[in-house]
């Protein structure tokens, strides 16, 4: 029901930076929380950060301090703002969109996906 297009995925070297976008379509999205989750190759799917629809922020433990999660309710984004990326920070990385919960840390909690958008960290 909700329709997410995430942007800004890459290559870049340890210590670099990125930003990536998540833009929402289909559904009224202030009252959605938000969530990125990323994928490693071989490994199952974890949590990196939520938003709820009021701003509060909850990270994994992994990304704290370097990983920022915000949102533009007037344009209809969230974004994660990645500092200090790790070699173990490669991923394809994922927005999520809930209606039914605040926040959650857990995949099954959200209802929309986007199509994921490949971060690559080289040492």
């Amino acid at each position: 029901q909700v329709q997410l297009v995430e942007s800004g995925g890459g290559l870049v070297q340890a210590g670099g930076s990125l930003r990536l976008s998540c833009a929402a379509s289909g559904r009224t999205f202030r009252n959605l929380a938000m969530g990125w989750f990323r994928q490693a190759p071989g490994k199952e799917r974890e949590f990196v950060a939520f938003i709820t629809w009021n701003g509060l922020t909850t990270y994994s433990d992994s990304v704290k301090g370097r990983f920022t999660i915000s949102r533009d309710d007037a344009k209809n984004t969230a974004y994660l703002q990645m500092n200090n990326l790790k070699p173990e920070d490669t991923a394809v990385y994922y927005c999520a969109a809930s209606r039914t919960v605040l926040g959650s840390i857990r995949s099954s909690a959200y209802d929309s996906w986007g199509q994921g958008t490949q971060v690559t960290v080289s040492s």
